[in-house]
């Protein structure tokens, strides 16, 4: 039963056999898997296109590099994040600016976004990457109302939220990463998120320039299609049309991944049943805070916020539960420190990061085990 970590991923025997008849197979990478998963994931999420990258990060760079995003350029994020959301802006040379978040969700807080913008001049700033932070998903529509009218580009941030969704002002469910209001959304197949390859990411959008462009640039900016060459010495040619990188995902990688894919409504499904079951747990006990759920929420993270932060995280670990800290604010980075970001820029994020702790949530997850966990957490507060 123990150690019990805040994430793990689930191989199965058809995972095991998926991978090794691709091993098998006449193709490691650039062969037909590749293209499968990408149309099978692009039909989960309900939207026109998907395109299958190295990792997450690859996929936020590949973003900027798709948008334009250049020095001089400025790009609004949250500061609770893993640092790669704020990072692909630098790595293009622009410039990242951070709004605060709500306390309640921990998603970036969309008024917040509104008064940044409304203290500078229009066009001042050129892109938004709202983040579906622990599985909860941002408004877009509200985003994209307010990219709009502002001229920014959005960039959705979905890695924790595959099959997630909100509800939007018409009443339908939008499912992240769908395309209907984001110019391009990003997710991860790290192996603690809900489909899991090791490494791998992949980008999704409804815009077909984008799409051209992402397929380029992932692979050193080469085409080998015949329509789109300045000329064509013979069936072995190809151009290098602008600079790329090699960020393929294989088709080993590719064929866990639909294998992984087959079965993501069910771990879903789980995910939200524990969560359930901890939102039950902690009813009632004011020492124990998790953040505020939603009908559509992913539950890639279960996070909740206690007094001593330090404290219960170091009992848990003696209890051989190994819980988790998501995020320490971007912003307060040595790094970002050395670009002039100071802590006090944004106090309710700091706030949120002194107090959360992410306790373990995976589909594997027994009940015996989440209640060892509840149980824990009860001794430490006393309860």
């Amino acid at each position: 039963m123990l150690p019990i970590p805040y994430g793990r991923q689930h191989i199965t025997e058809a995972d095991i056999q998926a991978v090794t008849e691709t091993l098998l197979s006449d193709f490691l990478t650039q062969g037909p898997k590749v293209a499968e998963f990408e149309h099978k994931f692009a039909d989960y999420i309900g939207v026109q296109y998907a395109v299958a990258v190295a990792n997450g990060t690859a996929a936020l760079h590949l973003c900027a590099l798709a948008l334009g995003v250049a020095p001089g350029q400025r790009v609004i994020t949250t500061p609770i994040t893993f640092a790669a959301s704020a990072n692909c802006v630098l790595y293009c040379g622009g410039e990242v600016h951070f709004a605060d978040i709500d306390p309640l969700t921990g998603l970036i807080d969309l008024q917040q976004v509104r008064q940044l913008l409304e203290a500078h001049p229009k066009g001042y700033f050129h892109g938004l990457i709202p983040v579906d932070f622990a599985g909860l998903a941002v408004d877009l529509e509200q985003a994209r109302a307010l990219a709009d009218e502002f001229g920014l580009w959005i960039i959705e941030d979905a890695c924790h939220a595959p099959g997630g969704f909100f509800t939007d002002s018409q009443g339908r469910e939008q499912r992240c990463g769908n395309g209907q209001f984001a110019d391009l959304a990003i997710f991860s197949f790290h192996p603690v998120k809900h489909i899991a390859t090791g490494e791998g990411g992949m980008i999704t959008t409804n815009r077909a320039d984008l799409y051209d462009k992402l397929l380029m640039l992932r692979t050193h900016g080469i085409t080998k299609d015949p329509a789109k060459m300045h000329r064509n010495h013979g069936g072995w040619y190809m151009e290098m049309q602008t600079l790329g990188y090699n960020y393929r995902m294989p088709d080993m990688l590719t064929a866990l991944g639909i294998s992984q894919l087959e079965r993501a409504d069910t771990g879903l499904a789980r995910r939200r049943q524990l969560a359930a079951r901890y939102d039950e747990a902690f009813a009632g006990i004011s020492q124990v805070r998790p953040l505020a759920g939603a009908p559509g929420h992913a539950y890639h993270l279960y996070v909740i916020q206690v007094a001593d932060r330090k404290g219960l995280y170091d009992f848990l670990r003696e209890k051989q539960v190994f819980a988790q800290v998501h995020y320490i604010p971007v912003h307060t980075m040595p790094y970002y420190q050395e670009l002039g970001w100071q802590a006090g820029a944004f106090p309710l994020a700091e706030a949120y990061y002194a107090h959360c702790l992410s306790i373990p949530l995976f589909p594997s997850l027994t009940d015996e085990q989440q209640q060892y966990v509840i149980g824990c957490i009860r001794e430490f507060i006393g309860e």
